[in-house]
Parts: C-alpha cells; sequence; structure tokens
C-alpha cells in the first residue's frame, strides 16, 4: 500500500534507550532580525554569536537538535508572540526557541524518495525546502539520494516505523526513524572542538 504523504520535517519519536520522548526540550536564542525562517521540526546548528540558525542541506557542521517553537515581542504590535515557527527578520531582543538538544532522541521522518532495509545504519542528508506558514510545520524530508558513511552527514537511519500508512519501503514517503548523526553535543563529549 503507498504511504500517505505528510512533511512534518523531524517529529520526535522516543529515546535511543526506548523510552518515550516526555517533551524535554531547552532554551535558546535567535538574533534579533535573523533573516531565515525556521520551522517547527528543522535542524539548527549552533551560530559564533551564541544563537541559532537554520541547519541547511549539505552543512557539514554539527547539528544542535530539532526546532519547537518560539517567543518573541511582536516589533509591530508590541505583543508577547508564541509560535510554531520563527519567520525570519524579526527584529526583537528576546528571540526565545525551544530546541529539542538531547542527542539520545529518535525522531521520526518522510522520505522522499523509496529507502528499503538496506538503507538503515546509514547517514543522510535532509532536503531544503521552506516549511508551511499556515502550520509552522517544517516540510523537509530525508534526502535518500544524499547518502554515505560520512560523520558530516546530519541523520543516521536506525529503523522504519511501524505505521501501516507509513511503512511500506517500495514507495516514497515512508516515515524513517532517525537520529541525529553529526550531534554538537555529542561532539562535546568526545571533546571536539566548539563552534
Amino acid at each position: 500500500m503507498a504511504n500517505v504523504s505528510e512533511k512534518f520535517g523531524l517529529r520526535p519519536y522516543k529515546t535511543l534507550g526506548g523510552h518515550s520522548w516526555n517533551s524535554q526540550q531547552n532554551r535558546y536564542t535567535i538574533s534579533n532580525n535573523y533573516g531565515t525562517a525556521i520551522f517547527q521540526g528543522d535542524l539548527v546548528i549552533p551560530a559564533t554569536d551564541g544563537d541559532i540558525e537554520r541547519h541547511t542541506a549539505g552543512n557539514g557542521q554539527a547539528v544542535l537538535g530539532v526546532f519547537n517553537g518560539c517567543f518573541y515581542t511582536d516589533p509591530t504590535t508590541k505583543k508577547p508572540t508564541f509560535s510554531n515557527y520563527y519567520p525570519g527578520s524579526i527584529a526583537a531582543d528576546d528571540i526565545v526557541a525551544q530546541v529539542i538538544d538531547d542527542p539520545q532522541t529518535l525522531f521520526l521522518i518522510d522520505a522522499d524518495t523509496a529507502l528499503t532495509r538496506a538503507g538503515l545504519f546509514t547517514n543522510y542528508s535532509v532536503t531544503n525546502v521552506t516549511g508551511n506558514t499556515d502550520t509552522g510545520i517544517s516540510k523537509v524530508q530525508l534526502d535518500v539520494s544524499e547518502v554515505s558513511t560520512s560523520f558530516s552527514f546530519a541523520l543516521m537511519a536506525v529503523d522504519i516505523c511501524q505505521d501501516v500508512n507509513n511503512e511500506d519501503t517500495g514507495n516514497a514517503n515512508a516515515n524513517i526513524v532517525v537520529r541525529i548523526n553529526n550531534h554538537f553535543y555529542q561532539q562535546v563529549k568526545n571533546a571536539d572542538t566548539g563552534v
């Protein structure tokens, strides 16, 4: 049966140890007037100014985690604003993002083409598409054509989702269980350099 085509970026699924994900996330900041939109489910990277930025496809920089919404004071209305996504170019000094940053978290992501079990335990990049401004949800997918054994690739596929609507590995859009392969905090644990 063909899979349901639904792009949602990375969605927390469970932990590497098999426990349920319990909504753990941490606070980070986004630079005043940062120009790129970041959607719920997008990968983010640490920036040299101490803030975070959106990860783009093919970027070999270590990933900090998955964006999960933000807060800022709207510069026009002066009202506190909670949003699934950061729309980009917001002139505010209080832009706070929530990021799922535990290296042990596993995520679901939609594959852009067919990915069989033989493609598991391999590293992949993500597509570089803009999210949905109505829902604030990412449209990033696992880019099955960008595959490597290189550590610099952002994600590692570890399983096929056990969802009857999205487990057909013979077609595009199967939901794949992934872990962040090139994780910033895993590098810190291994005594690699920072930003």
